[in-house]
């Protein structure tokens, strides 16, 4: 295996029941990142989504709509979730976390995603990721959105990209195909 694995947004804000960006499915998503880890041994990345110190153009609507992601008091919700704190990662106040991953990418190499949110972050970084030419492995059942509607609808999205993209699974995954 010479490719990278991406793991997009796992973080408290989505993973604490308690935040209102909870993504249902969160643990499970957790789950199957740890088993995939082992095999991305030295060449995992992680992502964190932080909120800007001042919001900028649309941005400046959408906290209004979400103040508490801005508020000091919650800035513990955008660390990376403490399992894997240990391990590289880049923040991004976008939805996308290409333009800050790649840079920390080699050039060319495949890249296997996940994370959270399916129909968001996960979505916006790999279709860039494969705007600007890497194959993607998206691990379907290692992401997790705010719905299983939203879910399947992202994935039906990123099922159209192939053979740029392909959708697996973590079994199909650890197996080799």
């Amino acid at each position: 295996m010479t490719g990278w694995l991406l793991v997009i947004d796992m973080q408290p804000g989505f993973g604490h029941p308690e935040s209102p960006w909870f993504t249902p499915g969160y643990e499970a998503c957790a789950a199957r990142i740890d088993a995939l880890l082992p095999r991305f041994a030295g060449r995992a990345l992680f992502t964190r989504f932080v909120p800007p110190a001042e919001p900028e153009g649309a941005w400046r609507a959408y906290y209004a709509r979400w103040p508490f992601a801005m508020a000091p008091e919650n800035a513990g919700l955008w660390a990376v979730d403490a399992r894997w704190r240990h391990l590289p990662s880049v923040a991004s106040l976008r939805f996308s976390k290409w333009r800050e991953a790649e840079a920390l990418l080699p050039p060319e190499v495949p890249v296997t995603l996940c994370g959270v949110a399916t129909d968001c972050c996960v979505l916006g970084t790999a279709l860039e990721a494969v705007d600007a030419g890497r194959r993607v492995d998206l691990v379907q059942d290692a992401c997790a959105a705010g719905s299983d509607a939203l879910h399947a609808a992202a994935l039906a999205v990123m099922a159209d990209r192939a053979p740029m993209l392909r959708l697996v699974t973590t079994e199909a995954l650890l197996a080799g195909s």
